[in-house]
């Protein structure tokens, strides 16, 4: 009887010692997902801990920054430029080389009437042109100026030529007119006759046929009875002493007051291509008389700076 009751309290012991173990287990069995919550949620709590630790580290006020060390300006370096990239040359457009207008033949050109066309050994007139204001010095003049020769020149220059005379005469001069208007023809048999004469002097004494300023009626070979005083020659009419006679002093220092100048002078050689021919005036009129003094210049270098280029013929 003991026995059974001891056994009966063994049994009872056992299972209420199963009953803890299993309450236990079921305990521990509830608590498996815990621990994964509770790891999550405490590293979250960590991480705002954390945070909270750090932003109590923060300053309140800005911290005072030490200055920025100054650097070298760095030298930057361009980028390459479409220059430096070697690209193909492209080829202009062929242009025509500018050239001058052309200007017409001489033989179809004819002088304007004006007094100053140009005419030297390079640039001619044509053959053909003849002034339409012609008349004879004979109407005017007497024997013991013009020498009795038929001189015509153009009516244009006939007043004033008969001034200057008159004022030469005034003061004692002689003043002889030797030449005036010549024409193609009378060109040609000209420089024809001093060619045959003095083949030595023809350029000085002459121009060929159509390079003639007498062409043009307002040109005047003058000449003077003193000429051969100077020359040593009294056949000649024509030398280059012609400035050292008192008609010829007198017409350099005054010719331009009436608008002839001189065509020839010593330093003209190269452009003209004649000679110094100090007896070879041509009348501009007064106006460009003046204008040749004041600048000390002549005829044909004016001419070929201002006016458009003349024929060649």
């Amino acid at each position: 009887m003991k026995n059974i009751i001891l056994n009966h309290a063994a049994r009872k012991r056992w299972a209420l010692l199963g009953i803890v173990i299993l309450s236990g287990l079921l305990l521990a069995g509830c608590q498996e997902g815990k621990p994964v919550e509770e790891t999550a949620a405490a590293r979250a709590q960590s991480a705002q801990s954390s945070a909270l630790s750090q932003t109590s580290k923060v300053p309140q006020s800005p911290p005072t920054l030490a200055p920025a060390a100054v650097l070298p300006a760095a030298t930057l370096t361009p980028p390459p430029t479409a220059a430096a990239i070697p690209l193909p040359t492209p080829t202009p457009d062929p242009t025509a080389t500018p050239t001058a207008t052309p200007i017409g033949p001489c033989d179809g050109r004819m002088p304007n009437g004006d007094l100053l066309t140009i005419v030297t050994k390079t640039y001619g007139l044509n053959p053909a042109y003849v002034p339409d204001d012609l008349v004879p010095l004979a109407d005017y003049l007497g024997n013991d100026v013009t020498l009795g020769y038929p001189i015509i020149v153009r009516a244009v220059m006939v007043e004033p030529l008969l001034q200057m005379i008159r004022d030469m005469q005034a003061v004692g001069l002689e003043p002889q007119i030797l030449s005036g208007y010549r024409a193609y023809s009378e060109q040609a048999a000209a420089y024809a006759k001093w060619a045959a004469e003095f083949p030595d002097r023809v350029d000085i004494l002459s121009a060929p046929p159509g390079h003639s300023e007498h062409q043009l009626g307002t040109t005047i070979d003058f000449g003077s009875p003193h000429l051969p005083e100077y020359s040593g020659d009294p056949t000649l009419q024509f030398h280059t002493y012609f400035y050292k006679t008192p008609e010829g002093v007198w017409l350099s220092e005054n010719a331009w007051k009436y608008g002839f100048t001189l065509s020839y002078p010593r330093e003209a050689q190269e452009l003209t291509g004649f000679f110094y021919e100090p007896w070879h005036y041509r009348y501009v009129g007064v106006e460009m008389a003046t204008t040749l003094q004041n600048a000390n210049t002549y005829l044909t270098a004016f001419q070929l700076a201002n006016q458009p280029e003349p024929c060649i013929p």
